[in-house]
Formats: structure tokens, C-alpha cells, sequence
């Protein structure tokens, strides 16, 4: 079973507010994973940022990226994300959209 980081533990990381690889180097016997939807929001990230911020921003993603397997969103993880997101609305405790379908739903649907 990998531990699925999500966009706010990299962004964290880019930022300096969290020692992202010295706590990735201190777990040797875990497997870390990303999911496709978490790549989209930190992406995003890099197409809104400008000039020297831009640059840094996108090479310290590409940097974890280019360590982490990609999980992709299928349609079973559509049904889990769907599934969860009807559950948590009906009990009105909403996360947010990106945290359903990024954690929720892909680890649920990849068994993590």
C-alpha cells in the first residue's frame, strides 16, 4: 500500500514549510504515489504563477514529479469519487471537490 500525497504536502514542500524529501528519505520502506487530479491542481499552480516565480515553482514540481508514480483517475475512481462525495453531502460534511476526488476516490479505487 502507497501513501498518496496530496497537493497541499507538495506545495508545503515548495514553499519550505515542510521538509517534503528529508520526510520522504526518512520513510525508505514506503512507497509514495500522486494522483492525476493532484497533478492537474499543482500544475495549475505553475500555470498561474509569472517570471522567476514560474520558473522555480515549475521546476521544483517537475523535481517530485519525476519521483512519483501517477494514479489515474478511471472510471471506477468517477464511481468512488461520486459515491463519496453523495455520502458526505448527505451528511453535511462536504471537503472540498479536489480533496474527494484526489484522496478519497483514487485511493479507494486503487486499493491504497
Amino acid at each position: 500500500m502507497a501513501i498518496i500525497l496530496d497537493a497541499d504536502v507538495i506545495i508545503r514542500g515548495e514553499k519550505g514549510s515542510f521538509d517534503l524529501h528529508g520526510w520522504v528519505a526518512a520513510r525508505p520502506d514506503e512507497e509514495f504515489e500522486v494522483a492525476a487530479i493532484t497533478v492537474a491542481e499543482l500544475w495549475h499552480g505553475v500555470e498561474r504563477a509569472r517570471g522567476a516565480q514560474r520558473a522555480k515553482r515549475e521546476g521544483y514540481l517537475r523535481s517530485v514529479m519525476a519521483s512519483l508514480p501517477i494514479i489515474t483517475y478511471t472510471e471506477q475512481t468517477a464511481y468512488h469519487h461520486a459515491r463519496i462525495w453523495a455520502e458526505l453531502e448527505a451528511k453535511g460534511k462536504m471537503i472540498g471537490y479536489y480533496d474527494t476526488r484526489s484522496i478519497a476516490a483514487t485511493s479507494t479505487s486503487s486499493g491504497a
